[in-house]
């Protein structure tokens, strides 16, 4: 078992880093990779070169295969991030545009039709909002996010879903809410991880 932890939040101090610490932590034993996208200064920008290496499933530019060898060595996959425009921060879907590309997480053509390639690995989701969840059932906050992600990039790939686990109101909360969210959030996303060690 081997979990890669991707964060997209250029602030060290914030709690997205915060969560991404106690997760961290509660991992263990798990072997833990923590890839902090903004302290790398990972390029999101979808260039020619990345265009040419999507129409040919192959000869991606040398970050982007840093990534993949990075994926290929986890059996889990976390994101963590706060939640912008009810989606996820531009840095870390540049990453997804960028790293989950047809030849690799899947391959697409008009002969062949879609073929999943990411079976061997479970992705899970923990996002940190900023409303709170009864906004986020009222507007289909929650729906679109999950069907977003979920749907429109983990099952289209092929990974399998893991624990979604959503921080809310996390500019409101006292400290002590807060740190039971947090609490939560991280217990449902390694319980999650656990499970599968214990399979």
């Amino acid at each position: 078992m081997h979990a890669l932890l991707v964060a997209a939040n250029p602030d060290s101090r914030s709690l997205t880093h915060h969560v991404l610490g106690r997760l961290e932590a509660a991992l263990q034993p798990v072997s833990v990779e923590i890839a902090d996208l903004a302290e790398e200064r990972f390029d999101p920008r979808f260039t020619p070169a990345d265009r040419r290496a999507y129409h040919d499933g192959g000869n991606y530019p040398a970050d982007v295969m840093a990534e993949h060898r990075r994926l290929e060595r986890a059996t889990d996959l976390v994101l963590v991030f706060p939640v912008y425009w009810w989606s996820m921060p531009a840095l870390l879907k540049g990453w997804i545009d960028r790293v989950f590309v047809n030849g690799w997480a899947f391959e697409h053509s008009p002969a062949s039709g879609l073929q999943p390639k990411l079976q061997g690995l479970t992705t899970h989701l923990l996002p940190i909002a900023g409303a709170d969840s009864g906004a986020y059932e009222r507007h289909g906050y929650e729906s679109a996010l999950r069907t977003q992600i979920e749907h429109g990039i983990i099952d289209y790939c092929g990974s399998r879903r893991g624990s979604t686990a959503f921080i809310y109101e996390s500019d409101q909360l006292t400290t002590e809410t807060t740190a039971r969210h947090v609490d939560r959030a991280v217990r449902s996303i390694s319980e999650a991880i656990h499970a599968r060690l214990r399979e």
